[in-house]
């Protein structure tokens, strides 16, 4: 397993531009071979910072997703609404580890 998240900073004039874009890169990620999950998430303290987690079979589907068009599309659409520069942080998968514990 490869996990993933991506902390986002978004400027607070783009965030529902921001929640659309990344919904639309959300529906075609959830269909990429491969991913496990694909959660979106907005803080409760600070509506400005997003969190991003990314799960897929391995490293190999981790690094397909970086290169399909709906991801490029949203990195390229998303950039100007970030206060700062995103984060991603990849994990160890401590649990579950047997792949039918992520999806039914």
């Amino acid at each position: 397993m490869h996990v993933t998240t991506v902390e986002v900073y978004v400027r607070e004039e783009n965030i529902e531009d921001f929640i659309q874009a990344t919904l639309e890169n959300f529906e075609d990620s959830i269909r990429e071979p491969g991913n496990l999950r694909f959660d979106v998430l907005q803080s409760i303290d600070d509506p400005c910072r997003f969190t991003l987690y990314e799960a897929y079979e391995s490293e190999e589907a981790a690094k397909a997703h970086k290169s399909t068009s709906h991801y490029l599309q949203w990195k390229e659409r998303v950039a100007p609404m970030m206060a700062k520069p995103r984060v991603g942080i990849a994990h160890r998968v401590i649990a579950p580890v047997e792949l039918k514990q992520w999806k039914p």
